[in-house]
């Protein structure tokens, strides 16, 4: 759908809103230099292109900034508004706070401005009409379950209203949101297609609907749901594993069997800056905005399967990155990786690389950086890239299926096949686990394998958040690379920070102050 999303059909849209809220003046004449809503709901294209701006408001590179506040990130330098969430000073006024808020709510807008006009186009194409609302059905619940799972409680606007009506709305319960977006998904999944042709690639298919429902039914704790949504997914077999990890993330990989849903890009006409953002600094000044963490690698096992920690695993802490777990390397640009300007990432303090830890102060601060959607394609352009991104793909199907079915204990062969799927892709080759672990032994595997798999990719910490652990995971220091000055190991430690994280009430975010000012009637999660 890469040429079919365009930026200015979005644009269009914005200002048939703009008109739709506005009072007519005295003259009552038909603008020219914009679509009115006088003339706009007359045709299928109308229809269609309605649609695809709500497209626009699905995320995309502010996933980074949500792993980056989880123990798997950081944020790279102690100015950068998002160092106040790891700190835990926040406050129902910070930045992020209102930008999520916003942006949720800004795609449901959209959705809901659609559902309630696309019923005046005339056609006699109704098969066309329904799948229409099918998607924007399931683009708004995708909204909801992200909104849901930041700030719990929250409005279910399935119309839109006035600023007078704004005023007065209030917060809906989380489990009464989990089961709106349940039944959404459920009636809307069997008017979608499995697949679309080459030119509307990128459409919400029954595949997504399904899988935003076995995310959702994950995210909530209803785990038979959630199992029964993902075996929905699996048995459709139009998804499979990528044969290839450390190429998923690239231009040649777009659209492959693996993805479910993605938002979709093209260079010079609806870029976006991952590059620029997120790689390393000496890539042209990109931002390294937010960097990955030694609790992050530590994690990644040897290839062998054993954690490093383990005496028998055979982990050189003087080679580091050698015979580890290959999505480490996939993911991560770690030293001596070869960067897309063709030289190396230098880091180790003293060693004059480009790179190096306290150089600048926008050097990595860990000796860590970001490769995934850091394609070598992008380096001349940083700012303009066309790389889709993936927001749910068949890898987090196999593992919630089996996550569910764990915390079910209704472990069987189905378990094991789904998580050695993803262990055993053919580049990345761990041994299959072994089949006489325990419930509690097989929930510890599936979800060290959901971090190291869905790494940087934006889900972090929500699963932190829902397994319970921020608190554990996210107090303390960040620590980075350790090295070695002769014998002596040192180890990166991250100056002036100090991680808090309140279980009282950091496990919700605080409604934005901005909303509450507006509409008092909102107010605030536990502890804010």
């Amino acid at each position: 759908m890469k040429n079919y999303l365009s930026f200015k059909l979005f644009s269009f849209l914005l200002l048939i809103f703009i008109l739709q809220g506005c009072k007519k003046d005295i003259l009552d004449t038909i603008p020219n230099d914009r679509i009115s809503s006088e003339i706009y709901w007359k045709t299928e294209t109308d229809a269609i292109s309605a649609v695809n701006g709500i497209y626009q408001s699905l995320d995309a590179v502010n996933l980074f900034v949500l792993d980056g506040v989880s123990d798997i990130g950081h944020t790279n330098t102690t100015f950068t508004a998002e160092y106040n969430i790891e700190n835990g000073t926040f406050d129902a006024s910070h930045s992020r706070i209102q930008t999520e808020w916003q942006n949720g709510y800004r795609g449901i807008f959209l959705a809901n401005f659609v559902l309630e006009n696309i019923d005046k186009v005339i056609t006699s194409n109704t098969t066309l009409i329904n799948r229409l609302k099918g998607e924007t059905r399931v683009l708004r619940a995708y909204f909801f379950l992200k909104l849901v799972g930041l700030y719990g409680d929250i409005p279910l606007t399935t119309k839109n209203f006035n600023p007078e009506e704004g005023k007065s709305i209030s917060r809906t319960k989380a489990d009464a949101v989990y089961a709106f977006i349940e039944k959404e998904l459920s009636e809307v999944a069997s008017v979608l297609p499995n697949s679309y042709a080459a030119s509307d690639k990128g459409r919400i298919t029954k595949g997504a609907a399904l899988a935003i429902k076995a995310r959702a039914n994950l995210w909530a704790g209803n785990y038979a749901a959630a199992a029964a949504d993902a075996k929905s997914v699996m048995d459709l077999k139009v998804y499979a594993l990528f044969p290839e990890y450390g190429k998923l993330f690239s231009y040649a990989a777009e659209n492959n069997v693996e993805v479910i849903l993605d938002k979709q890009f093209l260079a010079g006409i609806y870029s976006h800056n991952a590059f620029a953002f997120m790689g390393p600094y000496s890539q042209k000044s990109s931002g390294s905005n937010y960097v990955p963490t030694k609790a992050l690698t530590d994690l990644y096992p040897m290839k062998n399967g054993k954690a490093i920690s383990d005496p028998t695993s055979g982990f050189d802490p003087k080679n580091p990155y050698l015979g580890r777990d290959p999505r480490m390397g996939f993911s991560l640009f770690l030293e001596g990786d070869k960067l897309p300007s063709g030289v190396l990432f230098g880091v180790i303090p003293g060693k004059g690389g480009s790179d190096e830890v306290g150089r600048t102060q926008y050097n990595t601060s860990t000796g860590f950086s970001l490769k995934k959607y850091i394609p070598t394609d992008d380096f001349a352009n940083p700012g303009n890239s066309g790389l889709n991104f993936i927001l749910l793909r068949y890898a987090e199907i196999l593992l919630t299926y089996a996550e569910a079915k764990i915390e079910l204990n209704q472990i069987d062969a189905t378990v094991y096949d789904a998580i050695n799927q993803v262990r055993t892709r053919s580049d990345v080759g761990l041994p299959p686990l072994s089949s006489t672990l325990n419930q509690s032994q097989l929930r510890d595997a599936v979800r060290l394998e959901r971090t190291l798999e869905l790494a940087w990719e934006g889900w972090r910490l929500f699963d932190i958040r829902r397994w319970k652990i921020a608190q554990n995971v996210m107090q303390g220091k960040v620590f980075g690379i350790t090295y070695f000055v002769g014998n002596n190991p040192l180890t990166i430690e991250v100056p002036s920070v100090l991680r808090v994280f309140d279980p009282s009430k950091h496990y919700l975010w605080p409604i934005p102050q901005k909303e509450k000012t507006l509409n008092p009637t909102l107010g605030q999660n536990p502890g804010w």
